[in-house]
């Protein structure tokens, strides 16, 4: 039994970071009882196109989570060279840690996607999944899935969370839009976004 602490991971490209994403961590943080909460955008995504450069990403994350003092910004991803692969990334978080335990907060989509990625037993071997689970969600699909990723290994915490119908897709959207963003990101986030002028054009 490890005796360390527990560290919850939040990946993701974060283009940008929004309230909902602050509001998962928090949520996987209190029920979880994790003791810290790593926030690791990604650097080069072998899964999604024309994402905005890295360090200003970075950026965006590092102003959102500054007021939060269990959450911290982790560069394992952002300055890899290359694509960036989450078996690789918790190889090497175990193998630096050994006495930490790892938990990686999910959403319910990704649940039924992470089969697709690369070499899944080794993220169920390295980290515990913690997925969100929304009143609207098909619940008996997602236990579904689950059990069939349980036999192939995965240890899954089901987390309690509320509708928040916020995606980084729609900030982009209302940027180019001209429409406001206060109520969906932090306002220094959105105050980067506007003095630096990004997602204004599409990419």
């Amino acid at each position: 039994m490890k005796n360390g602490k527990r560290i919850g991971i939040m990946g993701g490209t974060f283009n940008p970071i929004h309230n909902g994403h602050l509001l998962l961590a928090q949520r996987a943080q209190e029920q979880v009882l994790l003791d810290k909460v790593l926030f690791m955008p990604s650097g080069n995504s072998y899964m999604k196109e024309n994402v905005l450069e890295t360090q200003k990403r970075v950026d965006m994350v590092a102003l959102a989570i500054r007021k939060y003092p269990d959450f911290e910004l982790s560069m394992i991803e952002a300055q890899k060279s290359g694509n960036t692969y989450t078996f690789e990334t918790l190889k090497f978080l175990t193998r630096s840690n050994p006495q930490e335990q790892y938990f990686f907060i999910i959403g319910a989509d990704i649940l039924f996607q992470i089969e697709q990625w690369r070499n899944p037993e080794q993220i169920f071997q390295r980290a515990v999944l913690v997925c969100a689970v929304r009143d609207d969600y098909d619940i008996d699909a997602i236990h579904k899935k689950g059990n069939v990723l349980a036999a192939s290994g995965a240890d899954i915490i089901y987390l309690n969370m509320p509708r928040l119908d916020i995606s980084s897709t729609d900030i982009r959207a209302k940027v180019r839009s001209s429409l406001s963003i206060s109520e969906l990101v932090p306002p220094e986030v959105a105050h980067y976004i506007e003095q630096e002028h990004l997602y204004y054009e599409e990419d």
